[in-house]
């Protein structure tokens, strides 16, 4: 494995590390919850479909991918 491989794990580590701290500390209480979030809750039953916020790490995930290839 070359150099750069190895920091390219170790920034990609520390981004999923930084996102998991976040999420205990409830910073992310936000996300899941936007308009466009399809949430059906009947007794018994519970259906999710987070269709913006998937739209929003879509997007998200595409211009970090886009500059990291520049």
């Amino acid at each position: 494995m070359n150099r750069d491989a190895g920091l390219l794990l170790l920034v990609v580590g520390g981004g999923i590390a930084v996102v998991g701290l976040l999420a205990v500390t409830g910073a992310l209480g936000w996300f899941g919850n936007l308009p466009g979030d399809i949430r059906i809750e009947r007794p018994g039953t519970r259906v999710y479909v987070p269709v913006t916020s998937m739209l929003l790490v879509s997007v998200v995930l595409s211009l970090l991918l886009w500059l990291v290839r520049r």
